[in-house]
């Protein structure tokens, strides 16, 4: 079980780098975003979104908010 929670862990730092990257990215691209790159960024937010939700499901697994 600790093994679990260790891999859990190292693969919510990896989910939040690759988080915090993409955010970058999306924000770079906004400033510099010509209308017919509109669909790349919907793209990119998307996978942020889906990223985020990963994140939270696993911040759940780790701490429960429920006593077990």
């Amino acid at each position: 079980m600790d093994s679990n929670l260790h891999s859990f862990s190292r693969q919510l730092i990896e989910l939040r780098i690759e988080h915090a990257d993409l955010d970058a990215t999306i924000d770079r691209l906004a400033e510099v975003i010509e209308p017919r790159d509109e669909l790349l960024l919907r793209r990119l937010k998307k996978k942020r979104l889906a990223l985020r939700d990963r994140i939270v499901r696993l911040e759940c697994l780790l701490d429960p908010q429920e006593p077990a």
